[in-house]
């Protein structure tokens, strides 16, 4: 596998309230999937592709994720940054304030809400395209951010809060967001970081990374090609009804979380 960066910044601050009362006590990231913590399957994941380092965003209940993974889990170092306001912001804030290891290098950014396959990580590395987000064909059972594809497989325009209404004959095909993405380390310096930046300047903290990225992809040409993950067992998971959902998917073991 190429093109594998050395770091990965994950963001698992959030409340996860709509999974109440599973998160009453433990957050999100640490929900179970057939026994398996959403954290540890990507933890597994990043290690099996070769990632060395991983950044996590903590803030609601983290002394259980910095319990539970420790400094080290496996072979990777875990180091941590606190977001002490994780309630009053969105996630590009959370990874605003990780912005000292985007500016390291090649970096994998994750949301710790999604179960998936190692797959997923392996198509981030395969092309020649500098930054690279894994999408899946967008299907009535979903909802949320969404993009729409070039004819060369590049994403033209992010589409906010999106659900099976939005599925309309003639319509340009949607693609769903699995908030796995590979960015390159010019563009984080030259491009994301300084966006991230200006945004948390303006006092728009409660913004989420899904718009910092419409906004870069319209308006600096920021160019993210999509890694198809059509054939790649995963689900996102925010309720309880997704969690059923995912835990059918994954009814056999996937390929490094068993």
């Amino acid at each position: 596998m190429t093109n594998v960066p050395r770091q990965a910044v994950i963001l698992a601050a959030g409340f996860g309230s709509r999974l109440r009362p599973l998160t009453d006590l433990r957050p999100k990231p640490l929900v179970e999937v057939n026994g398996t913590p959403i954290l540890h399957n990507a933890l597994r994941n990043l290690e099996s592709v070769g990632v060395e380092e991983v950044t996590i965003v903590v803030g609601y209940r983290k002394d259980a994720i910095q319990h539970s993974c420790g400094n080290h889990f496996g072979k990777l170092e875990i180091n941590y940054v606190e977001s002490s306001v994780f309630d009053r912001t969105g996630s590009a804030y959370s990874l605003w304030l990780a912005r000292h290891v985007l500016l390291t290098g090649d970096v994998y950014l994750l949301e710790a809400d999604v179960f998936f396959e190692l797959d997923a990580l392996r198509y981030l590395g395969t092309g020649e395209a500098e930054n690279v987000a894994a999408v899946a064909p967008f299907d009535r059972s979903m909802e949320g951010s969404a993009v729409v594809l070039t004819e060369n497989g590049y994403i033209a325009e992010v589409r906010m809060k999106q659900t099976a209404a939005n599925l309309v004959d003639g319509a340009p095909r949607l693609f769903k967001t699995m908030n796995l993405i590979r960015f390159s380390g010019n563009d984080l310096r030259e491009t994301i970081v300084p966006h991230l930046d200006s945004i948390i300047r303006s006092g728009a903290v409660k913004s989420y990374t899904e718009e910092m990225l419409s906004n870069l992809v319209q308006t600096r040409n920021l160019r993210i090609a999509a890694a198809r993950c059509d054939d790649v067992r995963w689900y996102e998971i925010d309720n309880e009804d997704d969690l059923r959902i995912a835990e059918a998917i994954f009814r056999t073991s996937p390929e490094i979380a068993c």
